[in-house]
C-alpha cells in the first residue's frame, strides 16, 4: 500500500487530546492547518513519554541558548478546547521521533504507523530505516513546531494525561469509579 504523508510545517494547532471517559479513553495527536485536520491514535504512555522527552529537549535547547525560556502559566491562554471535528483516525502510531532542525529553529515531532503484527524485528528495523521519499512504507505524520508552540503542547499533554482516573492510595493503580481489586489488600476491593 502506498505511504501516506501528513506534513504540517507549522500547524495552526497541534495538541494531544482524548475521546471517551476516563478508563476508556482513546488518545490522539491532532494537527490542524486551515480546513485540513489529521488525527493519529496513540497510547496514553506514548503521550506521557512524548511530553516528557519534548520538555527535556526544550530545556536542553534553552540551556544552550537556542530557544526562548519556558512559557509561564500566566502568559497566553492555555489551549483547553476539545479536539477539532471530525476526528478520523489516520493511523495508529507505532514509533515517535523528536528532533531539532537548527536551520529553521523548529522542533520536529514525527509519528509513524504501527508495523504489522506478523513482521519480525528485522523487518521493523528495515522499515524504520527506509527513505521517507520511498513510495512504500509506513504512513508518516510530521509536525514542525516553534519552541513556544512545543511548550504549549507539553503543558496540554501533561494536563490530558493527568486528567484520567485517580490512583489507588495503596497500590497506585488507576481506580475505576466503582473501585478495584487491590493487590496491596490481598485481593480485597478498594473504592
Amino acid at each position: 500500500m502506498p505511504r501516506r504523508r501528513y506534513i504540517y510545517d507549522p500547524p495552526e494547532r497541534f495538541v494531544a487530546g482524548t475521546v471517551g471517559e476516563p478508563g476508556d479513553r482513546t488518545f490522539f495527536l491532532q494537527a490542524r492547518d486551515g480546513g485540513r485536520i489529521t488525527s493519529v491514535v496513540l497510547e496514553k504512555v506514548q503521550v506521557a513519554v512524548l511530553a516528557d522527552r519534548l520538555n527535556r529537549l526544550l530545556d536542553e535547547l534553552e540551556q544552550r541558548g537556542v530557544t526562548a525560556p519556558p512559557v509561564t502559566p500566566d502568559v497566553g491562554a492555555a489551549d483547553v478546547a476539545p479536539l477539532d471535528e471530525p476526528i478520523v483516525e489516520a493511523f495508529r502510531a507505532g514509533t515517535l521521533t523528536l528532533g531539532w532542525d537548527g536551520d529553521t529553529d523548529r522542533i520536529l515531532v514525527e509519528a509513524r504507523a504501527r508495523a504489522e503484527e506478523d513482521e519480525d524485528d528485522e523487518a521493523v528495523e528495515a522499515e524504520l530505516a527506509e527513505d521517507d521519499d520511498a513510495p512504500e512504507g509506513p504512513d508518516i505524520f510530521r509536525v514542525r513546531l516553534t519552541a513556544p508552540a512545543a511548550r504549549a503542547f507539553v503543558q496540554r499533554a501533561a494536563r490530558v494525561v493527568a486528567s484520567g482516573r485517580p490512583p489507588c492510595p495503596l497500590c497506585g493503580e488507576p481506580l475505576d469509579p466503582q473501585g478495584h481489586i487491590c493487590p496491596r489488600r490481598n485481593g480485597h476491593y478498594v473504592n
